[in-house]
């Protein structure tokens, strides 16, 4: 008898079919092969379990009582191979595993929380681990499988992940309702300046953005007195101070006490990306995280600001 090395998933096909079919002829027409190579493939057979396995009766062949005691377990190990292959239905109420995706703060309010609520309505058995965003490891990460999607922006994204871009966000100016500025009716770009500013700094410790390149290119500059690591410690300090902020449309708009005015400038918004790596993209239960996840992202609120 020889070792597993020398015995072809083939070859357990050809044992199947002939069991079955108890003739060589009839087990060649099930496999679509010639006589003689069925021949072959019983040949091989016997050298492989040292045993004559099927022997010539008065009409084809019969098994002999090794053949009897393999058939039940080659029939089962070729179902398994065969339901390997197959691509599993994914039942998402039937669903247990966890889902770990990197995200900002804004996208976990923005994007996650809504994908959360339609995800507990539908797949109430999955779990959800939010990671922070680690620059220069998200790639290394998800090849991994520590991370399953990522939220990020093209410019975050390296080119080798799979990518789908969920919204284009822009930017407006946000004060607490009794600030100076709020009764106005609209910002001046030089009232705009003139107040303190607050920034967010996901690195920490940042007084510059995309605002401060707007300014910069007419020959402008802003106070900025405050930086922040977070945008939804920002909201705090909004409705507690008399600073305000250029913040994302879709953050403020479910952000409650707060006064929304359109920025005196254009100012350059961002493109947000659900990204995910080539491990999971075949997946039919990743692929129908992925269409819930851009479903709830793009069917939110966007704030209009005239």
């Amino acid at each position: 008898m020889q070792d597993m090395k020398s015995l072809d998933l083939n070859l357990l096909k050809g044992f199947d079919a002939l069991y079955d079919e108890r003739s060589v002829t009839r087990a060649a027409d099930r496999l679509s092969l010639t006589q003689p190579a069925v021949s072959g493939i019983l040949t091989r057979l016997r050298a492989s379990f040292g045993d004559p396995l099927f022997v010539r009766a008065q009409r084809g062949v019969t098994p002999t009582p090794r053949a009897h005691a393999l058939a039940p377990r080659i029939k089962q190990l070729l179902y398994a191979v065969d339901a390997m292959l197959r691509p599993q239905p994914f039942d998402p109420a039937e669903a247990s595993f966890t889902l770990s995706l990197a995200a900002t703060d804004y996208a976990l309010h923005v994007i996650v929380t809504p994908f959360l609520a339609a995800l507990r309505a539908r797949a109430p058995g999955m779990r959800v681990a939010v990671h922070a965003i680690e620059d220069g490891r998200i790639a290394e990460r998800l090849e991994k499988g520590e991370l399953d999607f990522a939220l990020l922006t093209p410019e975050t994204t390296a080119p080798e992940l799979h990518a789908r871009r969920l919204f284009d966000e822009e930017y407006v100016c946000a004060m607490r309702a009794g600030h100076p500025a709020a009764s106005g009716g609209g910002l001046t770009l030089e009232q705009f300046c003139t107040f303190d500013q607050a920034i967010v700094s996901l690195a920490g410790g940042g007084f510059r953005g995309a605002t401060d390149d707007a300014l910069e290119a007419i020959g402008y500059q802003r106070k900025v007195s405050l930086s922040v690591p977070s945008f939804l410690s920002l909201l705090r300090v909004l409705r507690t101070s008399d600073l305000l902020a250029a913040v994302p449309a879709r953050l403020i708009a479910s952000a409650p006490g707060l006064v929304v005015l359109p920025p005196p400038i254009p100012i350059q918004g961002f493109t947000k990306l659900l990204v995910w790596h080539e491990r999971t993209h075949a997946d039919p239960a990743y692929a129908w995280l992925r269409a819930l996840l851009v479903e709830t992202a793009q069917s939110q609120p966007v704030l209009s600001v005239d």
